[in-house]
């Protein structure tokens, strides 16, 4: 989990989205996230996190519902939301955010 405090220490917002591949609702996302990563650029991140293989960091996170978002920025979370959600909505809170 070290890695994990490294990672959301940024400066720049960070949209963490944690997932399995069992999970139809997690796999229609996968085309926003792309969108928003294109929207976003080099302002922010776009991570996959593949809950089956970080339990603990998902029980850390208490992860229960899946598809679930995190947006983190200096080490803070600022926003957490379960189920789909559309590119536009994702890429307003990261802007948001930066």
């Amino acid at each position: 989990m070290s890695k994990f405090g490294e990672l959301i220490d940024d400066n720049q917002p960070l949209l963490l989205f944690f997932f399995n591949d069992e999970n139809d609702l997690t796999e229609n996302m996968h085309p926003v996230l792309r969108d928003v990563a294109a929207a976003i650029g080099d302002s922010g991140k776009v991570i996959k996190i593949v809950t089956e293989k970080n339990e603990k960091l998902c029980n850390a996170l208490r992860v229960k519902v899946l598809p679930t978002l995190m947006i983190y920025k200096a080490g803070e979370m600022l926003w957490r939301q379960s189920g789909e959600q559309d590119a536009n909505t994702l890429i307003s809170l990261m802007q948001d955010h930066q």
